[in-house]
């Protein structure tokens, strides 16, 4: 989702202009302390606490919130949610960050607690602070907060509280319908504490599993799954999902990647490396191990004219806008990961691990009713070709109404033999629409790699490729 400021913000620097020459110099003195921040722990206590502000995300409902005078936990007032129903013109979802943008101090503290109630038992998707519509260094969340009918407390952790030096996200949400209709909430007494019972912190990362990668150099990966888990008074878990600048990374082998403050991991050599972390000087569980194969071996250049194509995924020509690379399926079947998350010397590639199948779905139908012929770069990372392995092209074409799951869409697959592909070599095809029978192709919208991963008593079979340069052309 894109953030974006409602306001312009201008800041004057007002104070006396001191010139320094060469033949000057300043230097602090024994009392000098750096600048602070007050440590105000109100946000909402019948009213904003001084300078918070009320930014609404973008395409948003921008009047969502309301301050409700007769609907409150305690005081006078509290903050009302209103989210709306699917459709409705005004946004599609209620969603604002409440900044300070004068900087608060909240290192004094361990927690952000409020009171929250709902007009229906319902599930707000995401909830915290540290989102500033800037760099978002501290962001800290909860997925999934349960509310019901009843005024509940509610805790979200902090991380690390000596990091929160100058903070200026201090609350933030977002919230969509539930079953296609909206529904209000309520949150109230929001305020910094220092409870004192936030204990057994359990940071992880990459969701506590030991995740292993293969790569090339040039390239980088982002440590991911980045969480941390403290147990709370009542004796219930607490997880939050928060960022990499809380955390403290280490890689074995400098040698072959080297990792930053914010988690992405730079190859720059051969072998192997393990990425770890800290959290406040806990040890994270997980790990990401970086199998670097070296120099990176790009797929072949494309050399159709540009304007007898229409791209899907190439940097060399202007691709059609995409809604996404890896549509996941809820019917428990699917396993692939991954998607477009490999940038090699500036060249994006598909990185599809634990295959077995998967979608990439165009944002608009796509009119190939004047192409003739489908490319694909593929790029197979087992070490081992069985002669039962295939990797199946499937496409899916959306029907008149280019709307998917009206019943008039048609699809239809052709299958690359294992004899036509390589162990850790660009293999490229270019499949004749015509070998896909029974295809309509003027509204193109879902573009399927399926493995014989498909077949689960095959443990041998195809599960991470590498894919580029997927279009089509005449």
């Amino acid at each position: 989702m894109k953030l974006t400021l409602n306001k312009l913000r201008i800041s004057v620097l007002l104070g006396a202009v001191v010139a320094i020459t060469s033949s000057c110099t300043w230097e602090p003195s024994d009392d000098f302390r750096p600048a602070t921040f007050p440590a105000t722990a109100e946000v909402f206590i019948d009213g904003f606490s001084g300078g918070l502000e009320y930014l609404p995300f973008e395409g948003s409902k921008l009047d969502a919130f309301t301050v409700d005078t007769e609907e409150f936990y305690a005081g006078t007032a509290s903050m009302r949610f209103d989210v709306p129903n699917v459709g409705d013109p005004d946004g599609a979802f209620a969603g604002a960050i409440f900044p300070d943008y004068g900087g608060r101090d909240l290192s004094g503290f361990d927690a952000l607690t409020f009171w929250a109630r709902a007009s229906k038992a319902a599930t707000i998707n995401e909830i915290g602070f540290g989102n500033d519509f800037g760099e978002n260094k501290y962001n800290t969340i909860i997925n999934g907060l349960r509310v019901t009918t009843a005024w509940k407390k509610y805790t979200i952790p902090i991380p690390d509280p000596s990091k929160l030096t100058k903070e200026d996200g201090v609350f933030w949400y977002s919230e969509g319908p539930e079953g296609g209709d909206g529904y209000s909430f309520w949150v109230d007494e929001v305020k910094y504490e220092k409870l004192g019972t936030v204990a057994q912190p359990r940071p992880a990362i990459q969701n506590g599993e030991d995740v292993e990668v293969q790569t090339f150099i040039g390239s980088n990966v982002s440590v991911a799954g980045l969480t941390q888990t403290f147990n709370l008074v009542d004796g219930t878990n607490q997880t939050v999902t928060t960022t990499a600048a809380f955390y403290t990374f280490t890689s074995s082998d400098p040698s072959v990647a080297t990792v930053n403050e914010l988690g992405v991991v730079n190859i720059i050599g051969t072998g192997s490396t393990v990425i770890t972390a800290e959290l406040a000087g806990v040890k994270a569980a997980g790990s990401l191990t970086i199998e670097s194969l070296g120099a990176f071996t790009a797929a072949p250049l494309p050399n159709v004219d540009a304007n007898n194509v229409i791209s899907i995924f190439s940097d060399a020509y202007t691709d059609v806008a995409i809604d996404y690379y890896n549509g996941f399926f809820t019917d428990g079947f699917q396993t692939t990961l991954g998607g477009n998350n490999l940038l090699i010397n500036g060249d994006r590639i598909i990185n599809y691990t634990e295959l077995n199948f998967v979608a990439l779905k165009t944002l608009n139908t796509v009119n190939a009713s004047e192409m003739t012929t489908y490319h694909v770069d593929i790029l197979v990372q087992e070490p081992e070709i069985k002669p039962d392995d295939f990797i199946r092209i499937l496409l899916l074409d959306a029907g008149p109404d280019g709307e998917l799951g009206t019943g008039d869409e048609t699809e239809s697959s052709f299958t690359i033999p294992s004899s036509d592909l390589a162990s850790n070599e660009w293999r490229s095809f270019d499949i004749p629409l015509s070998s896909f029978p029974g295809l309509n192709t003027s509204n193109l919208s879902l573009f399927f790699f399926i493995s014989d991963g498909t077949n689960t008593s095959n443990p041998g079979s195809i599960t991470n490729i590498l894919v580029d340069n997927i279009y089509l052309y005449r």
